[in-house]
């Protein structure tokens, strides 16, 4: 009997080890293929004055170059300005290959989001102080492809209205995205703009929950609707949740979905994907005993969640997501900030993943300041390029980063560990 036992307490021991060693050797080939595939800084650039200067949004033109919107203290016009950045396709804006203009009036004025539309000019969107006394209103600038300005509009009632992401329409129009105090059915709600190719407001809603509702990014639907996400909550809690609403064309709530957990949850970014569903990456304390994590949400058309299990990425400290698209091999690549690596107070956090949101790879960087990235978008070489703010390079308080990393040089296998 005793011998029995100790060949079945063997056998166990002997099973566990081997599990346990596989489990450490393919957990090793994933940890050399992240660190094999993770992409090298092709370039990097910084751009601003004296003060504060940041980016929190950037395409890839179709000329090659870029265009980056964001902010200034740095320029004589006001207190804070629209900055709009157009590059080359090596991120220079001298001898004429670019070109950086300020937007505003003696008020703050900020820009968040930047697209280039089919005429190959930019709509801009973001918020004003500077045409109502003490309250901001959205903010939409359209300018030519030289970067001057053909029309401004402002939108909103007597209190704050911010836009937060603009889209151009099939028709030409434009859909805006934001915030706004001034309709609100609670503390706040979702505003949501039309206007025609001239700037001139189409329609407006505002909908939302009984407390705080704001919408971070806005995609125009296959039906001609219109799909936002960002966050719910109620002041005073602390606990904020995903929020995503469908409108239809004339803007009117269809339907909504609330994601997250008991603690605080928020989508910054949503993007439609190949197969007619929406990725949306944003941050969650909600699933572990830290601070935040990455957040990444799959979601099909009628926003139903297709992932099984939570997919978060980050460490001990703060980790968050501002920025998220679909790459061309159907995985994700995630911009943010982190607080839990790097050499900095924050660093510049970048998550690939494959088509079910298992990280590939990641990569850090930063220096010895605050170092965050506020957008990224996948290269027409298969690289990538990455805008924000930091406070490591430069003469300023903070300055505007602009980095492209190199193409990915090797291929990505799905991971054996799959929660599908």
């Amino acid at each position: 009997m005793l011998e029995r036992i100790v060949k079945r307490t063997l056998k166990t021991i002997g099973l566990f080890s081997f599990c346990c060693s596989a489990y450490a050797t393919e957990t090793k080939l994933i940890q050399e293929q992240t660190a094999q595939s993770a992409p090298d800084i092709e370039w990097q650039r910084n751009f601003g004055g004296k003060f504060d200067d940041w980016a929190n949004a950037v395409q890839q033109t179709k000329d090659g170059g870029y265009i980056v919107a964001g902010q200034t203290i740095s320029s004589e016009a006001g207190n804070r300005d629209v900055y709009l950045i157009k590059t080359d396709i090596n991120g220079d804006i001298k001898e004429n290959k670019g070109w950086e203009k300020t937007f505003g009036g003696a008020g703050d004025d900020y820009a968040n989001s930047v697209q280039q539309t089919k005429d190959e000019g930019y709509i801009v969107a973001g918020a004003t102080e500077s045409f109502k006394f003490k309250f901001p209103d959205a903010y939409l600038i359209k300018t030519d492809s030289k970067g001057e300005k053909m029309w401004e509009k402002t939108f909103g009632g007597n209190f704050n209205d911010w836009a937060r992401s603009v889209q151009q329409t099939k028709d030409d129009g434009y859909v805006v995205a934001g915030y706004t105090n001034s309709f609100k059915d609670g503390n706040g709600d979702i505003y949501l703009i039309r206007i025609d190719s001239s700037g001139n407001k189409v329609w407006e809603n505002s909908f939302g929950n009984i407390g705080y509702d704001d919408a971070y990014s806005v995609q125009q639907t296959s039906d001609d609707g219109f799909l936002v996400a960002g966050a719910t909550g109620i002041f005073g809690t602390k606990v904020w949740d995903v929020y995503l609403a469908k409108a239809n064309s004339i803007g009117e709530k269809q339907w909504s979905k609330i994601f997250g957990g008991k603690g605080d949850d928020q989508a910054h970014s949503i993007e439609q994907t190949r197969d007619g569903g929406y990725i949306v990456a944003g941050d969650t304390d909600s699933f572990r005993a830290g601070g935040y994590d990455m957040y990444l949400i799959r979601i099909d058309y009628n926003g139903n969640k297709l992932w099984r299990g939570e997919r978060m990425f980050g460490r001990s400290k703060d980790d968050h997501a501002y920025s998220v698209q679909q790459t061309s091999d159907g995985g994700f690549i995630i911009a943010g900030r982190t607080e839990s690596f790097g050499s900095g107070d924050s660093d510049i956090y970048l998550v690939k993943t494959n088509s079910l949101g298992e990280r590939l790879w990641e990569k850090i960087i930063g220096y010895k300041g605050d170092d965050w990235a506020n957008a990224v978008q996948q290269t027409k070489d298969g690289g990538y390029i990455v805008a924000g703010g930091t406070k490591s390079l430069g003469s300023g308080d903070s300055d505007v980063y602009l980095i492209k990393l190199a193409p990915e040089k090797t291929s990505h296998p799905t991971s054996i560990f799959s929660n599908h």
